[in-house]
């Protein structure tokens, strides 16, 4: 963990009486700089205020399930603290059953459903890809809305 992550999360925990041990913290998509950098400006424009993930990869790499009313911190792609989100609502549903409102939550491109759908598509099949998995439609995601409780006034 860099400095400014701790950093951060201190100076938000100590003003707001909450835990000061620092809460997971990661960018958005693929890893580029270039997805990091777009869906980190999606949250901090208000325009993203939802994500999912593949259960399956929570699974595989033992991750802990994100809770409501747990802090994350989302990164951009410089790997720099852009803000603390809180969960309002995280929940599994497959893939093929998501709700049109979740998908527009995601802020992401035309803000269709079908875009949606596709772009998601691509991203899973990759994903799964690496662990020797295919997509299917009825994945199960785990599905999580979120707030912008602090946006970092010494980002870049």
């Amino acid at each position: 963990m860099n400095r400014e992550i701790e950093n951060y999360w201190l100076k938000y925990a100590s003003e707001h009486n909450l835990n000061l041990q620092v809460p997971d913290y990661w960018m958005f998509g693929d890893g580029s700089k270039k997805m990091g950098d777009e869906l980190a400006d999606l949250v901090l424009a208000g325009k993203k205020t939802g994500t999912c993930a593949a259960k399956v990869v929570y699974d595989l790499e033992n991750e802990v399930m994100p809770t409501v009313g747990q802090y994350d911190i989302v990164l951009n792609g410089d790997e720099f603290p852009v803000a603390i989100i809180k969960y309002t609502a995280v929940e599994e549903v497959p893939m093929n059953e998501v709700s049109e409102a979740f998908a527009l939550s995601e802020g992401e491109g035309d803000l269709t459903y079908n875009y949606w759908y596709t772009e998601h598509e691509k991203f899973f099949t990759w994903e799964l890809k690496q662990y020797g998995m295919t997509f299917r439609p009825d994945l199960i995601l785990v599905c999580q809305t979120f707030e912008v409780v602090d946006a970092n006034s010494n980002r870049l």
